[in-house]
C-alpha cells in the first residue's frame, strides 16, 4: 500500500509544487487549503501516512490543527514545514508531539529525509496499536493463559494454576496464537516484548 502524504498549507502554489514532488517521490498525495479543511477530511490511521503542517494559516494554525489531532486520538505523525518560526512555537510544536520541524525553503532531500523516516516510525505504531488491538479480544482466561504462556509456564503448570484440565489449557492456548495471528511461542513472545506486557508483568 502506498502512503499518503496530507499537505497542509494556505498558499495554493506551495500545494501544487509539493504535490508534485511528492507525487514524483512515489507518494499519494492529499492537499488541504486550511486545517479546517484537513479536519473535515478526517485521514484514517489505518493507512500510512504523515503531515506536512504549515505553522501560520488563516483560521485555526498549525499547532492548533496538532492539538485538535491529538485530542481525536489520531496517530499520524506531523513533519511542520513552514517560513514563519521562531524558538517557541518549534519547542512548543516538538513537545506537543510533532515529528520535526523544517523551515521553507526546504531540499527534496531534506524532506524525503524526514518523511521517510516519521513513515517508519508510523509504521511501527500501526503494527504496536495492531498488537493492543489483538489483546484486547483475548477473554480473561485466554488473557491469564497468554500472561502464563510468555512467562514461560507449560501446559501442566497452568492446568495446576489455573485449576484447568490440561486438554482445556492447550485448547485456550490454541485460541490465544489463532487471535495473536502468530504461529510459534518464539513469535508471540516478541509480541507480547514489543508492546511493553513482558516488562508491565515484571513489575507487578
Amino acid at each position: 500500500m502506498q502512503a499518503c502524504v496530507h499537505v497542509v498549507d494556505d498558499d495554493a502554489s506551495f500545494r501544487t509544487a509539493m504535490e508534485r514532488r511528492l507525487t514524483k517521490a512515489g507518494y499519494e498525495v492529499a492537499t488541504y487549503a486550511s486545517a479546517e479543511h484537513l479536519l473535515d477530511r478526517f485521514p484514517s490511521d489505518s493507512v500510512l501516512g504523515c503531515i506536512l503542517l504549515d505553522v501560520r494559516m488563516p483560521g485555526l494554525s498549525g499547532p492548533g490543527l496538532q492539538e485538535g489531532l491529538s485530542e481525536l486520538g489520531s496517530t499520524l505523525p506531523i513533519i511542520f514545514l513552514t517560513g514563519h518560526h521562531d524558538i517557541a512555537t518549534i519547542v512548543r510544536t516538538l513537545k506537543a508531539g510533532a515529528e520535526d520541524f523544517l523551515t521553507k525553503p526546504v531540499s527534496s532531500d531534506e524532506l524525503l529525509r524526514a518523511i521517510e523516516r516519521v513513515l517508519a516510525q508510523h509504521e511501527r505504531t500501526r503494527s504496536l496499536n495492531m498488537v493492543r488491538g489483538h489483546i484486547g479480544k483475548l477473554t480473561p482466561r485466554e488473557r491469564q493463559v497468554f500472561e502464563l504462556v510468555i512467562r514461560g509456564q507449560t501446559n501442566k503448570q497452568m492446568a495446576v494454576m489455573l485449576g484447568a484440565a490440561q486438554r482445556t489449557i492447550r485448547a485456550h492456548r490454541q485460541k490465544v496464537m489463532e487471535k495473536m495471528q502468530v504461529r510459534s511461542l518464539a513469535e508471540l513472545v516478541s509480541l507480547a516484548e514489543r508492546v511493553g506486557v513482558l516488562d508491565a508483568m515484571s513489575g507487578t
